[in-house]
């Protein structure tokens, strides 16, 4: 079998505007389990869109984004449901950002073997295929951006503004995450960005380029995403996955109190989870058990244990045709960073 055969079919990201999921999410409301739980979770998000105040963030764990979900996460933010993004580093760069540059994610079987994928450079994500040698690609055009900035320290999100200000002049896909968030001035945090095909690029940086380069700080990333919390008062949670993006967005209400700034839990909080709290793989955390720590209110929140992909274009397309996102106004957290309002 050669590489050819496998890296074929390639993954379609689905579009929430071409179907209208109201009359769905409607008859789920009166079912029960999972199908009311989504139901739930689209009516607390509706609430956090409707809120004017309130500042809505996005965050992202697992791999929805190369399973076909990124269109999603776009026309979140392009819809202005989203203030700001927390995710990590695989989401941003080795889906989003390897698509911008023109490379696809390939429909897969996980039960290939994968000793013979090995053998071919061809990465898996369960049944997701990767061009590995076109992700080394990616990885040296992360290596590109960092040579070209100002030796120092770089937040995270600093970085990211970067990559989109490359991929505004030489995106092949023009609607990817990153650039959209640039454009809009969404800041995209990711506490964990080297753990992902980006930490080759800058670790080829940092080695090229001894005593004269980048480094990022994700104490800063902390501060950053902290003076948001403070600045916005009012915050709403919608978590896919758990893990670093989850927790890092929770303790910026911890993070303010040390500081010395009194602010609100997280007011509401939804997380849309195949994971289990009795293993640590929920990052050992329910919503309810958040709320101990004095990370999340519990008068709106819900837990949705489902697989992502089957339940979120549901939630959103039904956000996107009831057009409340709307009347929002966009929050421009990025700007007001990069101009040290906050």
């Amino acid at each position: 079998m050669k590489k050819q055969d496998l890296l074929k079919d390639t993954i379609k990201h689905i579009d929430i505007k071409s179907f209208d999921a109201t009359p769905i999410i409607n008859s789920m409301r009166e079912m029960s389990f999972t199908s009311r739980d989504t139901a739930v979770a689209a009516d607390v998000f509706d609430m956090m869109i409707k809120e004017k105040d309130c500042t809505n963030i996005l965050t992202l764990a697992g791999s929805t984004s190369a399973g076909g979900c990124m269109q999603v996460y776009v026309d979140m933010v392009k819809n202005n449901m989203i203030d700001v993004i927390v995710a990590t580093g695989a989401s941003i760069v080795d889906m989003d950002f390897f698509e911008a540059l023109g490379y696809k994610h390939y429909k897969g079987n996980p039960y290939q073997d994968d000793t013979q994928l090995r053998d071919l450079y061809i990465d898996r994500i369960y049944d997701t295929y990767i061009d590995e040698e076109e992700l080394q690609m990616c990885d040296m055009k992360v290596k590109e951006i960092a040579d070209s900035l100002k030796p120092g320290a770089y937040s995270s999100r600093e970085f990211i503004r970067e990559m989109g200000k490359y991929l505004v002049k030489n995106s092949v896909k023009k609607d990817s995450l990153i650039q959209v968030c640039y454009e809009k001035n969404v800041p995209i945090f990711c506490p964990a960005f080297v753990d992902s095909s980006a930490g080759f690029g800058l670790v080829k940086h940092q080695v090229d380029n001894p005593g004269n380069h980048i480094f990022l700080d994700a104490i800063k990333d902390f501060l950053e995403l902290t003076k948001i919390k403070i600045a916005a008062g009012t915050t709403g949670l919608f978590m896919i996955g758990g893990g670093v993006p989850k927790n890092f967005t929770q303790d910026t209400v911890i993070c303010a109190e040390m500081l010395g700034v009194d602010v609100p839990m997280h007011k509401y909080a939804i997380q849309i989870t195949v994971a289990d709290v009795r293993d640590g793989a929920c990052s050992s955390s329910t919503l309810k058990e958040a709320s101990s720590w004095g990370k999340v209110d519990t008068t709106y929140e819900q837990m949705v244990y489902a697989e992502a992909t089957s339940v979120l274009p549901l939630i959103i397309s039904y956000l996107h045709h009831k057009g409340d996102w709307k009347k929002r106004e966009q929050k421009q957290w990025g700007l007001k960073l990069d101009n040290n309002q906050i």
